[in-house]
C-alpha cells in the first residue's frame, strides 16, 4: 500500500507520496553525513588525513546514495524536480551545522541559527505549499 497525502488545488489533486519522500529524506541525510566525514574527516582523524585516496573512494557509494535519494524524493513530490533539490540542500545544512558544532566546538551562532531555520523553512514550504 502506498501512502499518499492529497491536497486540492486549482487543477485537481496533487499526490504526495509520503513514504517515498521519507525514504528520500533519510537517504539525503545519510549521504550528507558520509560526505561530511569524507570532506572533514581529515580534521577529525589522522588516518583520514594520511589516506586521502581511500577517503575519496567513498565517492562511489555516496553518489549512489544521492542518486537513490533523488529518485525517491522526486517520486515523493509526484515527479517535481525543484522540491527535492531543496530537501537535499536543507539536510546538508543541518548535517554540517551539527558536525561543525560537535567535532570542532564551533557552536551555532545567531546568523547560523537563522540560516538553519531558513533551511527547515525550505523543506516545510516544499512539503506543505501546494501549487
Amino acid at each position: 500500500m502506498r501512502w499518499r497525502a492529497l491536497s486540492q488545488n486549482k487543477n485537481g489533486y496533487d499526490k504526495m507520496n509520503i513514504k517515498d519522500l521519507a525514504i528520500g529524506a533519510i537517504l539525503y541525510t545519510v549521504g550528507q553525513l558520509i560526505t561530511y566525514y569524507q570532506l572533514n574527516g581529515q580534521f577529525i582523524w589522522e588516518w583520514a588525513k594520511k589516506n586521502p585516496f581511500l577517503v575519496a573512494c567513498l565517492g562511489i557509494p555516496i553518489s549512489l546514495i544521492f542518486i537513490w535519494a533523488t529518485k525517491y524524493t522526486v517520486s515523493g513530490f509526484d515527479g517535481q524536480m525543484w522540491p527535492q533539490r531543496f530537501v537535499g540542500f536543507a539536510t546538508g545544512m543541518i548535517v554540517y551545522a551539527w558536525g561543525t558544532s560537535y567535532y570542532f566546538n564551533q557552536p551555532v551562532d545567531t546568523k547560523t541559527a537563522v540560516s538553519l531555520s531558513l533551511s527547515l523553512l525550505l523543506i516545510i514550504i516544499q512539503v506543505a505549499w501546494k501549487t
